[in-house]
């Protein structure tokens, strides 16, 4: 039986997130979506404020949450703003959490005290400029060399990219299972800021996400020793996807965090705006788009808390996660667009914060798995086509 009872560990962190949001984002974000610039130190005072240790282990500097109190402060972040969850999303689901699965002792001992502490800013580097939902299709290169391998490759989206000084990068270590796009031949490898050859570069003019740093990773013979390739050789496909599983459901969390900050917008609008000799809830329509986000943030919740107690009980979860970050990102666009309507043309101006939820929830359909992959995976699952997760074994049990 699953229990999607929040227990007041929850609650406690639901209301930190919830305040510091309110407290260190939500009086600056217009200004920075405005500027398309990142809040300055945000990422050190959410580490100050002990939000960076989410799920990870107390004997490295973490809170020892759960999944559920990580789904919570996501969904709490991006309730103020996308890109606020989007530090979560990566910083913690996707170098953390990564390191802590797949890592050796010493990686977890070196690198996860650092990166609760904001000592160190991760980042992902997966995607390329011609490889998004195509893993097979990343072309970047990691060659052998002495202790360790020389990369090359380049690296595109990348969240955090100017801002990070830790790349969690994949990259081909057979060129022969390259060109088979056999993805036994993807390694995953940490690679450092500090290490000659790296570089990167911002990515400017997106239609939303504005405050959130996104940019590109170039890598010129880049060497890597092999004390930071994290898992074994080979095994970079079967990271990537571990990875992708907690993107994804901090996507899912985040989505339902949007849907209910359209809500609350629109609800506060429709106490101080009349038409028609009446306030503007009490048309028929403006109540059924209301009905319709109401309806639409208890779906996303309890999707993501499903896929969140499958992971705190080590479960397979795959399709549970694939599942909540495609309904609950398709809820929170047509919520955005709901709210936009309700403001009429208030909503397509920044004077109200409804414009920018609809540019940050079109995203949502696209990273982590665009919404025609969700699609695929949901039937193949349905057809019988995907067995059992492969990483069952490998999936960390999380303090409740």
């Amino acid at each position: 039986m699953i229990d999607l009872s929040l227990t007041e560990n929850h609650k406690a962190v639901q209301s930190l997130v919830r305040e510091f949001c309110a407290r260190e984002i939500a009086p600056v974000i217009g200004d920075h979506d405005r500027t398309a610039t990142a809040i300055p130190d945000l990422i050190p005072k959410m580490a100050k404020a002990d939000i960076l240790g989410a799920c990870i282990p107390t004997e490295y500097g973490g809170s020892g949450m759960d999944y559920v109190a990580f789904g919570l402060a996501c969904e709490e972040a991006e309730y103020v703003d996308t890109s606020a969850r989007v530090i979560l999303s990566v910083h913690i689901g996707l170098v953390s959490l990564p390191i802590l699965t797949w890592g050796t002792n010493e990686q977890k001992k070196r690198l996860l005290p650092e990166l609760v502490a904001a000592r160190r800013i991760g980042a992902f580097g997966l995607t390329e400029p011609n490889a998004g939902s195509d893993v097979v299709g990343i072309r970047a290169t990691a060659d052998r060399e002495g202790g360790g391998y020389r990369l090359n490759g380049e690296k595109m989206w990348i969240s955090l990219a100017d801002l990070a000084d830790t790349f969690l990068v994949f990259a081909w270590t057979d060129r022969i299972r390259m060109e088979k796009r056999d993805h036994s031949g993807i390694s995953a490898f940490i690679v450092e800021r500090s290490m000659p050859g790296v570089s990167t570069g911002t990515i400017k003019g997106k239609l939303g996400i504005r405050a959130g740093n996104t940019g590109s990773i170039v890598l010129q013979n880049v060497f890597v020793p092999n004390e930071n390739i994290l898992g074994d050789v080979g095994e970079g496909f079967k990271i990537a996807m571990f990875c992708l599983d907690q993107g994804r459901f901090t996507v899912a969390a985040g989505c339902a965090g949007l849907t209910r900050a359209c809500l609350d917008a629109c609800l506060k609008y429709c106490g101080s705006r009349r038409t028609f000799g009446r306030a503007i809830g009490e048309h028929q329509l403006v109540k059924e788009m209301l009905a319709r986000m109401v309806a639409g943030w208890e779906v996303s919740r309890l999707l993501w808390l499903r896929a969140a107690w499958l992971k705190n009980a080590g479960q397979p979860n795959t399709r549970e996660t694939s599942l909540a970050k495609w309904i609950a990102a398709e809820i929170a666009e047509r919520a955005a667009a709901d709210a936009v309507q309700v403001h009429g043309a208030y909503g397509y101006s920044d004077e109200y914060p409804v414009e920018r939820f609809f540019r940050n929830a079109r995203g949502s359909s696209i990273y982590e798995g665009t919404r025609e992959m969700h699609i695929l995976i949901q039937a193949d699952y349905v057809l019988g086509l995907r067995r059992d997760h492969p990483l069952r074994a490998r999936l960390p049990e999380v303090a409740s």
